[in-house]
């Protein structure tokens, strides 16, 4: 996982930006962009592409416009679920130059992103819109996961990404325990998510 930090780094450091998670909670294999949004936004990146607010085949070029609208001088990272060989399922990848979405299942979309994560969540070659839909849940969340952690590690400071996972995890979580005091409503429920994902990650490092 520090390898995959470390490349994605060199495409982030010192760049404002935005990550574009695509896919769809429609199908659970494809659900891995949507996933990694919600955890990305709760954490507070500029991430756009959640179980909310999907961006999928239907309405892409319109969210890169306003995206980049929005942000044009920002680095774009793009995220999506794909399909391949039996032995890289759950396979973690990123590559510099955009990302060609839907292309395990032959969609003509446009490309996005000035680098891309992609995740193998399961076999190519066969019925992919089926086997997409029938991919286990529970995969698609451990990557989601994997892939948060990555960029967590990759967007700290160099010489403190080393100890992330064993102290700023805690520093961040103690923080959220304090605002959570006089939290109500919507924001106490943000705030009990962000400590879940946290949680969570302290638990797989350990």
């Amino acid at each position: 996982m520090n390898e995959l930090a470390k490349k994605l780094r060199s495409h982030v450091k010192g760049k404002d930006t935005v990550y574009l998670c695509i896919g769809t909670d429609r199908s659970t294999g494809d659900a891995l962009g949507p996933l990694v949004g919600d955890r990305l936004k709760l954490l507070g990146y500029k991430a756009y592409g959640t179980t909310k607010d999907l961006i999928h085949a239907g309405n892409l070029e319109q969210k890169i416009q306003e995206i980049k609208s929005k942000h044009p001088s920002s680095t774009i990272v793009a995220i999506d679920a794909s399909l391949g060989r039996s032995e890289r399922v759950g396979a973690i990848s990123i590559n510099e130059g955009p990302l060609k979405p839907g292309a395990g299942v032959n969609k003509n979309l446009p490309p996005v992103g000035d680098c891309h994560i992609s995740g193998v969540v399961n076999v190519a070659g066969f019925m992919e819109y089926m086997v997409l839909q029938n991919t286990p849940l529970s995969r698609v969340f451990d990557m989601a996961k994997k892939i948060v952690r990555i960029i967590n590690l990759a967007t700290a400071e160099p010489l403190v990404a080393a100890t992330l996972e064993r102290t700023k995890g805690q520093m961040k979580r103690n923080r959220l325990l304090e605002l959570l005091q006089d939290a109500e409503g919507e924001e106490k429920s943000q705030i009990l998510a962000k400590i879940t994902i946290l949680d969570e990650e302290v638990r797989e490092s350990a």
